[in-house]
């Protein structure tokens, strides 16, 4: 059984870091499609963050929207299958609610939508104020 659990939300003020986290079980992160994904209130799901995490020069890639681009990094930890989101400078319009996700399939791209991953987290939320 897949289970994605993240962590590492909370409230913090504009400009700071937060680091969230994404451990998986029952989901190897060898060859993987996977994805963050954030929702505010009153607004649709969105993809923030997709990751091919095969090793780089063997194909692997990461893709960031536009909004983030900068400031966010991806992180894997293969020992541990936990997938790690670094947010810096964060703004207020980056509260929401957060998610991690991943595909049954290896197959990736940058166009990926929610509805194409099978595995999703509970989600964590993240609240930026001034």
């Amino acid at each position: 059984q897949v289970q994605l659990v993240e962590s590492g939300g909370g409230s913090v003020q504009t400009g700071r870091s937060l680091r969230l986290s994404c451990a998986a079980s029952g989901y190897s992160f060898r060859n993987r499609c996977m994805g963050w994904f954030r929702q505010a209130p009153g607004k649709e799901r969105e993809v923030v963050s997709i990751v091919y995490t095969r090793d780089r020069d063997r194909g692997g890639w990461e893709y960031y929207t536009d909004s983030v681009q900068g400031r966010f990094t991806l992180s894997q930890d293969r020992g541990t299958d936990t997938l790690y989101l670094q947010m810096s400078n964060l703004k207020s319009e980056d509260t929401a609610m957060y998610y991690c996700a991943g595909r049954s399939s290896s197959y990736c791209h940058r166009g990926l939508t929610q509805g194409d991953f099978s595995y999703w987290g509970q989600g964590t939320q993240v609240t930026v104020s001034s």
